[in-house]
């Protein structure tokens, strides 16, 4: 039996002999894409084989980011935040071997695994394995994405507490579980929120968009985007990042206020003279 993985968004399928008839769910739905040339399936033994290296890097004093070269799937940045209580690995990547496991288990061990939405779930399993059988929180609302089920999954709703300090919130929008973790220590005390694709830096990094699909365009409405704005800054939070290695490095929350209030102002048609 084997686990095949979605070469294009990296996430991993339930084992068996030979590779899903169907086309990969996630990738078939608006959100993403199925490539031109068709379904395509590859296995952790093949990414092993073509040399993939997955790499730690220090982003700020216990927020570490978790890489692989070449990218696996859609190439997300993996966050590894780090508390006393255990570290919280968010957005795993789609490859994991032995040498990546034991480099992420010298910074401590692992609480909890979290991806912020279907697209990231990635090879969230076997990183549970690696890394001694950790949980593997879905949240209920996305529940049915679910490619490889498994004991160590645990379903969560709404707001979950991982750790003192550690929490993951429910932000909807880009799917209806989309989920952020906010890091109160993180930006020296300020707080950080890991904010997946909900909430997306633009490369200036001092403002954001929210949006259904990124790759197919397609725009939230400006009630999803006011709701979704209203809960995250309900949190107390300074920095953001996304699941790519964008950030709004500070004022996070007059960013999204002011961005939410442009991209409103857009969808409502309050500009619709300048076009």
């Amino acid at each position: 039996m084997t686990l095949w993985i979605c070469a294009t968004c990296g996430v991993e399928h339930a084992d068996s002999p030979e590779p899903p008839a169907a086309d990969c769910a996630i990738c078939s739905d608006e959100r993403q894409w199925v490539p031109r040339t068709g379904q395509k399936w590859t296995t952790a033994e093949e990414l092993r084989a073509a040399g993939i290296r997955v790499g730690l890097r220090e982003i700020e004093p216990g927020l570490i980011a978790v890489t692989s070269d070449p990218e696996v799937g859609i190439g997300q940045q993996s966050m590894l935040v780090k508390t006393d209580a255990g570290n919280l690995l968010f957005d795993p990547l789609g490859y994991v071997d032995d040498d990546a496991a034991v480099r992420v288990l010298e910074h401590g061990p692992v609480l909890a695994i979290v991806a912020s939405h279907p697209h990231m779930y990635g090879a969230q399993v076997s990183w549970s394995r690696a890394l001694g059988d950790a949980p593997v929180y879905v949240n209920g609302a996305d529940e049915e994405w679910v490619r490889r089920p498994d004991d160590v999954i645990r379903i969560f709703r709404g707001t979950l507490e991982l750790a003192p300090g550690l929490e993951l919130h429910t932000l909807g929008g880009h799917f209806p579980g989309s989920t952020a973790a906010l890091w109160d220590a993180g930006a020296e005390g300020k707080g950080v929120l890991l904010a997946g694709d909900a909430i997306f830096p633009n490369p200036n990094g001092t403002s954001v968009s929210f949006m259904r699909s990124y790759p197919n365009l397609l725009p939230l409405s400006a009630a999803v985007v006011a709701r979704l704005a209203r809960q995250a800054l309900g949190l107390r939070f300074d920095r953001l990042f996304n699941n790519f290695g964008r950030s709004v490095p500070q004022d996070a929350h007059a960013v999204i206020r002011a961005s939410a209030d442009r991209y409103i102002a857009w969808v409502r048609g309050d500009h619709d003279d300048l076009t």
